[in-house]
C-alpha cells in the first residue's frame, strides 16, 4: 500500500528527496529510519491537515510534507550528515505520534564523501 522511492547515495552537505505514495488517503503519514546496529526511530510525520512531528536530528534540516490529492508524502532532506546514513521506512497509520501499522519497503540513503 505504500510504494516509497528516492534514496541514494550523496556527499556530506548534500540534499535528497524520499517520496512516499499510499494507494489511499490515510490520516497520518511518515517516515522512520534504521541504521545498521540501531532501532527503527521517528524522523518526521505529518497528518492530513498539516500537523507535523519531527525528530530533534531532524529539525531545522528536514521538512516534511504532503499532497493529500496524490496521498503522497514528501521528506526534503538537506544539509544531511554520514550519521543520516540509513533505510529510511514510510509509515502510515493513525497518528502522528504512534507507528502506524503500514509501511512501505525501505530505501536507503547513503551519506559519505
Amino acid at each position: 500500500q505504500l510504494q516509497a522511492s528516492g534514496g541514494g547515495l550523496v556527499q556530506p552537505g548534500g540534499s535528497l528527496r524520499l517520496s512516499c505514495a499510499a494507494s489511499r488517503s490515510i490520516f497520518s503519514m511518515g517516515w522512520y529510519r534504521q541504521a545498521p546496529g540501531k532501532q527503527r526511530e521517528l524522523v518526521a510525520a505529518i497528518s492530513n491537515g498539516g500537523a507535523t512531528q519531527y525528530a530533534d536530528s531532524a529539525k531545522g534540516r528536514f521538512t516534511i510534507s504532503r499532497d493529500n490529492a496524490k496521498n503522497t508524502v514528501y521528506l526534503q532532506m538537506n544539509s544531511l550528515k554520514p550519521e543520516d546514513t540509513a533505510v529510511y521506512y514510510c509509515n502510515a497509520g493513525s497518528s502522528i505520534t504512534f507507528r502506524g501499522a503500514y509501511w512501505g519497503q525501505g530505501t536507503l540513503v547513503t551519506v559519505s564523501s
